[in-house]
């Protein structure tokens, strides 16, 4: 891994993408990483697009702006490949992961001419499976850290369950759930 990885999310306001990006900080700061994870605002709204960031580094963070030239893109809503520039900036050295059922060809023709890595997870059928409704980010979660491999696996899941735990004080059954979400997408990717 390079010292510092970039991630842009793309999401619409509800579906948890900026809650995403805070969790992938914290986890990875409790590793003894530095980190940056923070959203873009505007007038959002649920259902609006939203974007947040995340900068992980195993030297100081030095930079304090929004993310441009990103090494991973993460789109929580398909809806939005045709109404945001996902790509925009994208290291072709990276990868984009998107939510959808569809293969990976049949995505890149809506990416504006990309030719970096294109991966496809379903974490609408993830979701409804380990969770009973519809929350697409922990799936994500799991997806951009298994894509990038920015934190060891078993540590990912480990720190976690304890971000979960504490999270989820008050609601111990949502926590089985989110674990089983990034572990079934641990195990397809």
């Amino acid at each position: 891994m390079k010292d510092t990885v970039e991630i842009r999310w793309h999401g619409r306001g509800g579906q948890g993408a900026k809650t995403a990006a805070l969790l992938l900080a914290d986890v990875a700061f409790n590793t003894g990483k530095y980190v940056q994870g923070f959203p873009e605002y505007g007038p959002e709204r649920m259902g609006a697009p939203i974007t947040a960031y995340n900068r992980i580094s195993a030297k100081k963070i030095r930079v304090h702006s929004n993310i441009y030239d990103p090494d991973y893109v993460v789109v929580v809503d398909e809806t939005l490949l045709e109404s945001v520039d996902v790509t925009a900036g994208l290291n072709p050295e990276g990868a984009i992961i998107v939510n959808t059922p569809k293969k990976p060809e049949e995505i890149k023709m809506h990416l504006k001419g990309y030719e970096g890595k294109v991966y496809t997870i379903d974490a609408y059928r993830i979701s409804v499976a380990a969770l009973g409704k519809y929350f697409p980010n922990s799936p994500m979660l799991a997806a951009i850290v298994a894509i990038s491999g920015i934190i060891d696996r078993a540590t990912f899941l480990k720190e976690m369950e304890a971000s979960y735990k504490h999270k989820f004080a008050k609601k111990p059954e949502v926590i089985e759930g989110n674990m089983n979400a990034l572990k079934m997408v641990l195990q397809e990717l």
